[in-house]
């Protein structure tokens, strides 16, 4: 079954309650603004029921209204708000469908926690269809589910997939990439996130790769490109990383522990991440 990693909490205080006064009086202004132009009656109601709906809080964080078009991380315009509110719940009048009582009753920071449990059911959800879909594959026991309120993510295991100093994908390693890729390619509408780490033993005299976070950055993007080149996925929905001997999970004083380190994450957001 997949855990659900654990999440470091971003902390409060009183300042949210100030902080969201201010947004909303800001929100007010740009409204009054907006309104002394000339625009399109039927896209202006449905701009002051967005606003009165989610507070102005939207996918990317923030939102600006400029001539008369919504901008925020991927809303393009007012014609794109039905797919927005679909994506946190609402109708496309703005109102609530599926969440519990009106979203004007909460604050900020009450929102936002509503957004993060949505979230994490989405993410169960991906999680359990992942590790059926795993199952049925056969390589269950070869791979690690684990999700967050963001995010469900694939552990590959990198002393598997490279060998030492490596950038090539083992010809033994190729079919469980091979079908970890099948998975992903039902997940190719989402954001995936591709990173590589190492365990802290340095390069020595490498003729190719400066240190571990070279060659991590490298296998990172040879697992991209496969899923690009061999199952056509697209570059717009991916991106690759290095992490290096950073963030370990395991100790580097033994064998075991640092093969559990040499390892590929692939994290898979959901519609509700902020990523």
């Amino acid at each position: 079954m997949a855990r659900r990693k654990e999440e470091t909490s971003s902390g409060g205080g009183n300042w949210i309650n100030t902080f969201a006064d201010l947004m909303n009086l800001l929100l007010c202004f740009f409204v009054l603004l907006f309104a002394m132009s000339t625009v399109d009656e039927d896209k202006f109601e449905e701009l002051v029921a967005s606003l009165s709906a989610s507070f102005g809080i939207l996918e990317g964080g923030s939102t600006s209204v400029i001539e008369g078009t919504l901008i925020s991380a991927g809303v393009d315009n007012l014609n794109e708000l039905d797919q927005y509110y679909e994506s946190i719940g609402l109708n496309k009048e703005g109102t609530e469908d599926t969440f519990s009582n009106e979203l004007n009753e909460y604050d900020g920071a009450e929102l936002m926690e509503i957004i993060k449990d949505k979230g994490a059911e989405a993410s169960e959800q991906m999680a359990d269809e992942i590790e059926q879909q795993a199952e049925e594959m056969n390589i269950s026991e070869q791979i690690e589910v684990e999700f967050t309120s963001q995010y469900v993510m694939i552990v590959l295991n990198g002393a598997l997939l490279f060998d030492p100093a490596k950038t090539e994908i083992r010809k033994e390693s190729v079919p469980l990439v091979d079908k970890v890729g099948d998975i992903l390619k039902n997940y190719s509408s989402s954001m995936i996130e591709i990173t590589g780490y190492t365990d802290n033993i340095p390069l020595i005299g490498d003729p190719k790769y400066d240190d571990n976070w070279d060659l991590s950055t490298a296998r990172a993007k040879t697992v991209m490109m496969y899923l690009v080149n061999k199952k056509g996925m697209s570059l717009e929905k991916l991106k690759s990383a290095g992490r290096g001997e950073n963030d370990p999970i395991a100790t580097n004083d033994t064998a075991e522990g640092r093969a559990q380190n040499r390892r590929v994450e692939v994290k898979i957001y959901n519609e509700y991440s902020m990523e």
